[in-house]
């Protein structure tokens, strides 16, 4: 799409925003380039900004006339975007712009993630910022670091920055249900030192292809059964290992820690050609028994390397890793009972990387229970260091409590009904929002979570639905009115 095409699409305020954004470079951890460009936007709008030492910026506009004394709210977005790209798709995110597709009523990427999750809220949040019209009391856009990642941004928050008493994140993906909770969570690491020795003579070299699969938010879609490419790579390979030798000699699969992975390309040598292919058979047959509907496109192959590697992974450091990567749990580990429907703990196996002669094993826990989100953490730890890693934590943050009887709560509820005839929805989130670290920090926050249809976020296959962005954004103006 073209410039002129999005922009032409309403709200064009918000689209224009949401354009300039797709062409500005944002990966987590890489958001320097976005940061500029909001410093330039508040200079432009004659507005005033806060920046903390971790980079998290927030803008300052004071209350249109006769709105002055109300009561100050936040809009609050990340900057960072999930960067995954179709095997083939031809994109460096340190310096391409995002190339946007319309599809009926869906802004989408060319075989890239879209970056709606959470460029969006900064569209809004932006858009507003600028405008000369819109009524509203004392405004701060909240702009966070590295959410993707780690929550690096809201974690190392300086509260100094921040002055209002109503937070609205905009950074949910289901249009007129809004959300007062959210699961805690924590990354668990291995890490292992690879051991090699010779490649066996007479043994050939394969490469192992799981491909296709949907993969999806860890949190957002980890119930719905999807399959995780690095588990079933695992079972395949640890079954080819029962009936003839395997030694790996190369293994990458999945990305980031919050997306169910979608791929594994795993290296091996083995002498036995006959027992790969009645694998391969097998399991196209059991996966697709398992799990045909929602992975129609999934693939299971083995292609045979032109060449024989010198060294491989000792057969003992190949069997280890292959245990750890089978035994390892991935899915809903309970549902809870306070909360119909709601995933209340669960684990990722989000990703297996050789590099430098490490293997980095990452996966990710959350729940809405702390204590639970340590206790499952602690078993993906335990199985880790029994088949040898080194393991270590990251990025451990809590969990937002919900409050049904906010006041905040009660306006949504109350505007949402009379603008679209309709309940909303109240739901607490199985994902990790902001949310939780912000409240955490700023005293007597009253929080809500919002945003308008989005689909496969964390994944090339990620889409923004126009129509929901207008009722959204229409509803936002009527909100800043009436609070």
């Amino acid at each position: 799409m073209t410039k002129e095409e999005i922009i032409n699409m309403e709200p064009s305020v918000v689209w224009n925003q949401f354009y300039e954004i797709s062409q500005i470079p944002r990966c987590s951890t890489e958001e320097g380039k976005i940061l500029s460009y909001i410093k330039e936007f508040t200079k432009k709008n004659n507005l005033t900004f806060k920046q903390d030492k971790i980079g998290n910026i927030c803008i300052k506009k004071p209350g249109t006339p006769g709105m002055e004394n109300k009561p100050g709210v936040v809009l609050q977005g990340h900057v960072d975007m999930v960067c995954e790209k179709n095997a083939g798709t031809k994109h460096d995110f340190s310096v391409d712009p995002i190339k946007l597709i319309m599809e009926d009523d869906w802004v989408t990427a060319d075989g890239t993630t879209l970056g709606a999750d959470n460029g969006i809220a900064v569209a809004m949040a932006l858009a507003v910022m600028e405008s000369k019209t819109i009524e509203h009391g004392p405004l701060e856009a909240l702009f966070t670091i590295d959410e993707e990642s780690a929550l690096t941004g809201a974690l190392e928050l300086d509260p100094s920055i921040v002055g209002g008493t109503m937070l609205f994140n905009i950074d949910s993906e289901e249009e007129g249900i809004f959300y007062i909770g959210c699961a805690g969570g924590v990354t668990t690491i291995g890490n292992m030192t690879v051991a090699e020795e010779t490649a066996p003579a007479g043994h050939k070299s394969y490469e192992l292809q799981v491909t296709g699969f949907k993969g999806g938010h860890s949190g957002g879609e980890i119930h719905e059964g999807r399959g995780n490419a690095v588990s079933i790579g695992a079972r395949i390979l640890r079954d080819i290992n029962s009936k003839t030798p395997v030694q790996i000699h190369n293994i990458n699969g999945g990305g980031k820690h919050n997306a169910i992975p979608r791929e594994i390309f795993i290296s091996f040598t083995a002498d036995n050609p006959e027992v790969i292919v009645a694998a391969i058979n097998k399991y196209s047959k059991i996966l697709k028994n398992e799990l045909g509907n929602p992975e129609t496109n999934m693939s299971v192959k083995v292609v045979e390397e032109n060449t024989l590697p010198k060294n491989v992974f000792t057969k003992d450091f190949s069997d280890r890793l292959l245990g750890i990567l089978f035994s390892m749990p991935h899915g809903v580990i309970k549902m809870s009972r306070k909360v119909p429907g709601l995933v209340e703990t669960s684990t990722n196996l989000a990703s297996v990387v050789l590099k430098d002669g490490n293997i980095k094993i990452e996966t990710s826990q959350r729940s809405s229970v702390m204590s639970e989100n340590d206790e499952i953490a602690d078993k993906v730890r335990t199985i880790m260091e029994a088949g040898g890693a080194d393991v270590h934590f990251e990025s451990r943050y809590p969990s937002w409590e919900p409050n049904p009887n906010s006041n905040i709560l009660k306006l949504f509820k109350d505007v949402y009904k009379r603008e679209a005839g309709k309940e909303a929805e109240v739901k607490a989130i199985h994902a990790g929002l902001e949310c939780g670290v912000i409240g955490d920090k700023l005293d007597n926050m009253e929080m809500i979570s919002f945003g308008p249809d989005m689909e496969d976020v964390h994944t090339p296959d990620e889409r923004l639905k126009v129509s929901s962005v207008t009722v959204v954004w229409e509803f936002l103006l009527k909100i800043l009115k009436e609070v």
